[in-house]
């Protein structure tokens, strides 16, 4: 596939997760350095940028927070902008329709949460028949504790939805590979 068949999708990288009580600014720099390669790797080849943005009614993702922008400091110039109401980018918020007026059938997914609004993003993308790059490395989530009383740290979380990702859905891929390279549909 070309890079003309391709668009980065950058989900939720967002100030609004900076008011969430599990926000670690530590762990966001990595991320932020790497999403920032993805980003500038993609505007240098000619693929296409998507920013999405969670919207909610109240709280840090309501529109009237003034929260719902691009996580400081990257810097993304977006070929398009949407909104959505649920974890898969795909649903609602048009982006669909984009990618299908665009002649897009490769996505690098890239983004705030890993487990979460990334993995069913990939996961709702595969289904669909697109050819996926889930760039972990480009991918930023939140330590947890599970119904026990186990913490999973973010490193952990990461892991478990390549794991989950790998073959099935997705290709795991670093920023370089992911620019670099091209993604076959994915079999079941």
């Amino acid at each position: 596939m070309l890079a003309s068949d391709t668009a980065l999708i950058v989900v939720d990288a967002q100030e609004s997760f900076r008011r969430r009580p599990y926000f670690r600014e530590d762990d966001a720099l990595a991320y932020i350095e790497r999403q920032q390669a993805l980003i500038d790797g993609a505007s240098a080849a000619g693929i296409p940028i998507v920013q999405i943005f969670h919207v909610a009614d109240d709280g840090p993702f309501a529109k009237a927070s003034g929260l719902v922008r691009a996580l400081a400091p990257l810097r993304i110039e977006p070929d398009a902008v949407f909104e959505k109401r649920r974890h898969s980018a795909l649903i609602g918020s048009g982006l669909d329709v984009w990618l299908i007026a665009n002649g897009v059938r490769r996505l690098i997914v890239s983004g705030i949460r890993t487990e979460q609004c990334c993995e069913t993003t990939t996961r709702h993308a595969s289904d669909l028949g697109y050819a996926v790059d889930f760039v972990g490395e480009a991918t930023l989530t939140f330590p947890m504790t599970d119904a026990s009383g186990r913490e999973w740290s973010a490193a952990d979380i990461r892991a478990g939805a390549e794991l989950a990702l790998a073959g099935r859905f997705a290709r795991i891929a670093t920023v370089e590979q992911a620019l670099a390279g091209r993604a076959e549909p994915t079999a079941a």
